[in-house]
């Protein structure tokens, strides 16, 4: 089936094997011995432990040449997976705050995107602000976006909830959208008032999407607000597993019988390990849906993707065609 990626973490893909060269190539020393031990070392019970863990693994990411191999390393993998279209999500505040130039992250991912047309895949870069972080650094980040303002479809929120809501960011996100970038912001699964987390980026944001964001299946009138807005959701159920109670597998379901437009996405895949399909495969079998509302998950990711209309049509097309075989 072709699918489209809304929710990916191009850091969120170093998987332990590339780490391990990275730090080789730098001159960086690893807490492990290998990366079957690196691997074996995860462990998370919620958002807070897994980053912990993540951000302490971008410490190898220092080059254009590294940057460059973590995205194509990831855009290789997923187009194994008959992904046609992506749009990724990248974190610059955690390499600017290592000294790490934004000219030197932004450059050696635009060359693997420039890379991955030739492998049938095409890309966009989102760039996220770390929640954690001040609204002063976010806003700092995004000026410093600016000079490569055509690389960059949109803006997004993520890193750690506790204490950060959606509205703590909302005058970044304005100046954002008067740039001319889309928005989204991640509604993590399960943090404190998580249903006013998603009200505030209707109400005081005004996104586009909202990455995560199952738990409006509490609230009935959020769920009748989604569905008359239209504003897309990128659920990724393996790594809600991993820092919450489960897949919410049954969720992503009663999401699609409301229909809210979710999709499946893979999140953060070299820690929380699977891919775009092996999420499909899995939200497939708990919940159980049937084929027709996995083609319509499919569906949804084209249908609020950040494209022209006509680039849309097509890959609708060859959707339909899969439907239909």
């Amino acid at each position: 089936m072709p699918k489209a990626e809304l929710h990916v973490h191009l850091e969120g893909t170093l998987e332990p094997e590339l780490k391990f060269e990275l730090a080789m190539r730098n001159g960086l020393s690893l807490p492990y011995g290998s990366a079957e031990d690196m691997r074996a070392a995860y462990s998370f019970n919620d958002l807070s432990s897994f980053l912990a863990v993540y951000y302490e693994g971008m410490s190898v990411l220092r080059s254009e040449r590294d940057f460059y191999d973590l995205a194509m390393t990831y855009f290789r993998k997923a187009r194994s997976q008959n992904v046609v279209y992506a749009e990724v999500f990248f974190d610059p505040q955690a390499h600017t705050a290592r000294g790490v130039p934004f000219g030197t992250v932004i450059d050696g991912l635009r060359r693997a995107q420039a890379d991955a047309l030739s492998l049938g895949l095409r890309t966009q870069l989102i760039m996220c602000f770390l929640r954690d972080m001040s609204a002063s650094s976010a806003m700092r980040t995004l000026e410093q976006s600016l000079a490569y303002r055509d690389l960059i479809v949109g803006v997004g929120l993520d890193s750690d909830e506790r204490g950060n809501p959606p509205v703590k960011f909302s005058e970044v996100f304005a100046r954002a959208r008067s740039e001319g970038y889309r928005l989204t912001m991640h509604c993590d699964v399960d943090q404190e008032d998580s249903a006013g987390h998603i009200r505030q980026c209707l109400d005081d944001i005004g996104v586009e999407r909202i990455d995560h964001g199952v738990n409006c299946v509490e609230d009935d009138d959020l769920l009748r607000r989604l569905r008359e807005s239209g504003i897309g959701l990128t659920a990724c159920p393996i790594s809600n597993s991993y820092v919450t109670d489960g897949l919410k597998a049954r969720e992503i379901k009663l999401m699609l019988e409301h229909s809210l437009l979710v999709t499946v996405n893979s999140d953060d895949p070299a820690y929380f390990p699977g891919y775009i399909n092996e999420n499909f495969m899995a939200v497939t079998s708990e919940a159980p849906l049937d084929k027709q509302q996995v083609v319509r998950l499919a569906r949804n990711a084209f249908t609020i993707a950040w494209m022209d209309g006509a680039d849309r049509d097509r890959y609708l097309q060859d959707l339909d065609a899969y439907a239909g075989g």
